[in-house]
């Protein structure tokens, strides 16, 4: 059974059930989107696919948790027997840590890796398919932190890090296929970041707060550039203007970008 107008397109997002994954699922909404809500708690699936259908949008939801391949496998059969395929999919769903190499547990190291590097490759692997039968777009939610690896965040740093070199990786491997990729690396903006954020230091996690609250760059922003860079196939998405120039800076004079990390962390580091 196909569900909705057969040119009506269709997007799945990991991680959509809060935060930028919610913005994201409104965004494409509002354009007239059918938007599969991914996510790992099913209430907030639910609410956000409700909220989907109010804004214009056509929604489903499904319980997905990245580490499982079962998950991705269930909704791949759901979105081929309800819509036929796929035209986007968001690899958003992820989670952020504090601590140093030295510091942060095997544990912790796996955690971060499972959900925030295999969760994106496991993604990736079960839309491709898809994408390439539409000629469709991958976007994957990566975080400035792959750009600045900024010290005392450490696997959260590998794990960004490793969602742009995929992402690039990609660009290359399914562009006689007819698949766009972008990737989306956002600095700080306000989000339910810390309600999984793991950390030995209390100061950390109010730091990360502070910087989320003062950001000036909102979910719904970073979600708008996203939607728009990818409709123009644009590859790299960096919203907020001073980690553009940032990201200048790094590819221009390496160790200018480094002593200014340091200064900027230098409370971080000695905390």
């Amino acid at each position: 059974m196909n569900e909705g107008g057969s040119d009506q397109k269709r997007v799945a997002i990991t991680g959509a059930g809060s935060g930028l994954g919610r913005e994201l699922a409104l965004c494409y909404a509002q354009a007239g989107w059918r938007v599969a809500v991914t996510d790992i708690q099913t209430g907030r699936a639910r609410r956000v696919a409700g909220e989907v259908n109010d804004a214009g949008g056509q929604g489903i939801a499904q319980t997905l948790d990245t580490r499982r391949d079962e998950d991705y496998a269930q909704l791949n059969e759901r979105l081929q027997e309800s819509w036929g395929g796929l035209d986007v999919w968001v690899n958003n769903a992820g989670v952020a840590a504090s601590g140093t190499v030295a510091d942060t547990s095997v544990e912790d190291w796996e955690w971060m890796l499972q959900i925030n590097l295999m969760g994106m490759v496991r993604g990736c692997r079960a839309a491709l398919p898809m994408l390439r039968a539409s000629r469709g777009h991958l976007i994957n939610i990566a975080s400035f932190a792959a750009i600045a690896n900024a010290p005392g965040m450490a696997s959260y740093n590998v794990a960004k890090a490793g969602v742009l070199a995929l992402s690039e990786t990609l660009r290359g491997e399914e562009y006689d296929h007819g698949v766009g990729v972008t990737v989306a690396c956002p600095a700080f903006f306000a989000s339910n970041l810390l309600e999984s954020f793991r950390s030995q230091s209390p100061h950390h996690t109010t730091m990360v707060q502070k910087l989320m609250e003062s950001s000036g760059v909102t979910a719904a922003q970073v979600a708008d550039d996203i939607f728009t860079a990818a409709a123009d196939g644009e590859f790299l998405v960096i919203s907020h203007r001073t980690a553009r120039w940032q990201y200048r800076l790094k590819r221009v004079s390496p160790e200018s970008f480094f002593k200014a990390v340091l200064k900027s962390t230098r409370s971080f580091r000695k905390s």
